[in-house]
């Protein structure tokens, strides 16, 4: 089965993470076997100078028999990181309250329209 067929599959279940610039899409999806799968997608919102954007997007497709293993080594990574850094916030960029000294952005109006982004977009 190629990737356009598999991105053309049956959306079955879906939640959204928003996260200051990126928003993370996970998405249950049906084969046309019927069975179950699992993608990940990372968008990122990009600002040209002139005040136009644009999205990068990263998927993953996680299946089943590999469910085990992604969550065993994803609690793994996350425990080192809070074991070694805690769990405060260091990096500005991903605080809320976080706004960007360029004058064109105005990170209201960019974080309202980033929001708008849906799924069919990807």
């Amino acid at each position: 089965m190629s990737d356009k067929d598999l991105i053309d599959q049956e959306e079955i279940y879906s939640k959204v993470l928003r996260a200051g610039r990126r928003t993370y899409f996970f998405d249950v999806r049906s084969t046309k076997a019927g069975d179950y799968y699992l993608t990940i997608t990372e968008s990122k919102k990009f600002t040209h100078e002139d005040g136009s954007f644009h999205y990068k997007k990263h998927k993953i497709y996680l299946y089943k028999e590999d469910f085990e293993g992604f969550r065993e080594l994803t609690e793994e990574m996350m425990d080192y990181i809070i074991d070694a850094k805690g769990t405060e916030v260091i990096s500005e960029r991903h605080q809320k309250d976080f706004k960007k000294e360029e004058p064109n952005e105005n990170t209201e109006s960019s974080e309202g329209s980033f929001t708008d982004v849906s799924f069919d977009d990807i």
